[in-house]
């Protein structure tokens, strides 16, 4: 077993603050990998998340494929840090026969770690942050096992990993909204967490729902690891909005919506790419419960018709705005709570072209992508994220002013101090309520932009910056 001391946040092994974006739940798999680093980096990302699935490098026992994988190494520039998800889905190897979904339990402990530490050597030196599997505590759908085999195989993933690349910094499967809620998914962590502190450097916590609960996601992750007596650093592998879970009076509509589409007919035990193009064509209950829900699009309620795919003109826009302020709104506060390394989800769709409204998972995350599917086609949210990449390049530390008020403070390298200031309010009526004064110390010259880049009016006297805030967070600097 390979142990080493825990990164910490202000180490070497975690020395600067970095905005980054997940490609998505794949890469190569459905699509030939085009390549996305350079798009993600005009972005200002300087940290890419990608996932790889067993049966792409290994497609059978000992041949292995490496062609998506030199297509990621070949992309990388001598910035750009890559966090790559290995999901352990095989037709040959683990128990649920699938090269997508769920990833499960290897047969053999010995065959996996022959094929994680042979990827890790051919990675060496390149890949920053190595995660085994995403989210296990969604069992089902993306992990097919107990969490006592999950901890089984991410200490062997460690050992493999650690071994072929020393350098490497393990990162335990993503800690989604279903643990962070409590519950059964909450036990699963917490069991995982028990089993495996020498097998992990750092904690994923996911942030999504209310971007307003991001510092109790963190403080929660915190615990979990704290209740077994260790701390390790946090990270967020994904956060964005908004979803329909940041609606509670939606619960009843989606509530029938899910019940349509699984009560009858139990979700299949396997995704594979087979099966799902398959299902794309086949009218299974899940698609009878989407087609349902789109035929009485114009009853439902408008913070459920933003989400979907085909949302009238004024809802599609006001959605983008919301998107957009929740980019600054979650990266900042999981700022503020310690956090180093962010992931927005998601850069873009990975096969250009291709939409299909009638999934469960597109109306969930369907309209959260940066850039369209041919990744030059700029979302709101995206030029959001551009230019709160650019504000915290350099950027140290982030500290909330006052408990009271969502005033923060970033230190920044080599340009001072921005404040970004922001008025909490109602996530879908907010925008319509009038601005509000904010009245903030402040010596010399100031100028403010909000999230959108328009040029605030802020006036300073005596000792202070005065300027009107909405909920569209503005950046206060000297200049």
């Amino acid at each position: 077993m390979i142990t080493r001391e825990p990164p910490t946040s202000g180490g070497t092994m975690m020395e600067d603050t970095r905005l980054g974006v997940v490609r998505g739940i794949s890469y190569g798999l459905f699509a030939p990998p085009v390549p996305f680093v350079a798009p993600a980096r005009a972005l200002g990302a300087r940290l890419v998340r990608a996932y790889l699935y067993w049966s792409q490098f290994e497609p059978e026992p000992g041949r292995y494929d490496w062609s998506t994988v030199d297509s990621l190494l070949a992309q990388l520039d001598g910035d750009t840090e890559l966090w790559l998800t290995v999901c352990s889905s095989s037709p040959w190897a683990t128990r649920s026969a699938t090269d997508f979904l769920p990833p499960s339990p290897a047969l053999s402990l010995p065959v996996y770690a022959e094929s994680i530490r042979r990827l890790a050597q051919r990675c060496a030196g390149r890949i920053r942050f190595w995660q085994c599997d995403n989210e296990p505590s969604n069992t089902g759908l993306l992990w097919a096992g107990t969490a006592d085999e999950y901890a089984a195989q991410l200490a062997v993933f460690h050992e493999a990993v650690c071994s072929a690349d020393p350098a490497a910094l393990v990162v335990l499967g993503g800690c989604g909204y279903d643990a962070l809620s409590g519950g059964e998914p909450r036990k699963f962590f917490d069991r995982v967490a028990a089993l495996s502190r020498d097998s992990f450097d750092l904690f994923d916590v996911h942030l999504y729902a209310d971007p307003y609960r991001v510092p109790e996601f963190v403080a929660t992750a915190r615990e979990i690891m704290a209740r077994h007596g260790y701390e390790k650093p946090i990270v967020a592998g994904e956060h964005g909005g908004p979803l329909l879970f940041e609606f509670p009076e939606l619960d009843d509509i989606l509530a029938q919506v899910f019940a349509e589409a699984f009560t009858a007919d139990v979700p299949p035990s396997s995704q594979s790419t087979a099966e799902l193009a398959e299902r794309a064509s086949t009218e299974t209950p899940e698609r009878r419960a989407l087609r349902s829900l789109y035929a009485r699009a114009d009853k439902l309620p408008p913070r459920l018709r933003m989400l979907m795919a085909d949302a009238p003109a004024d809802l599609a826009a006001k959605r983008d705005r919301i998107d957009a302020r929740q980019v600054v709104v979650r990266t900042v506060l999981a700022l503020a709570s310690g956090i180093r390394r962010t992931a927005y989800w998601n850069l873009a769709p990975e096969i250009a072209g291709f939409h299909d409204p009638y999934q469960m998972m597109d109306l969930l995350f369907g309209r959260l992508p940066l850039l369209d599917g041919t990744l030059s086609v700029r979302s709101p949210a995206a030029d959001a994220f551009a230019r709160l990449a650019e504000l915290l390049s350099d950027v140290e530390s982030v500290r909330r002013m006052d408990d009271a008020a969502w005033v923060f403070v970033a230190e920044r390298r080599e340009r001072g101090q921005v404040w970004i200031i922001w008025d909490r309010r109602d996530t879908f009526d907010g925008e319509d309520e009038p601005a509000v004064s904010v009245a903030l110390p402040w010596e010399g010259p100031a100028s403010a932009v909000d999230a959108f880049g328009t040029a605030v009016p802020v006036a300073v006297a005596d000792g202070t910056a005065r300027l009107t805030v909405t909920d569209t967070p503005v950046y206060l600097s000297r200049g």
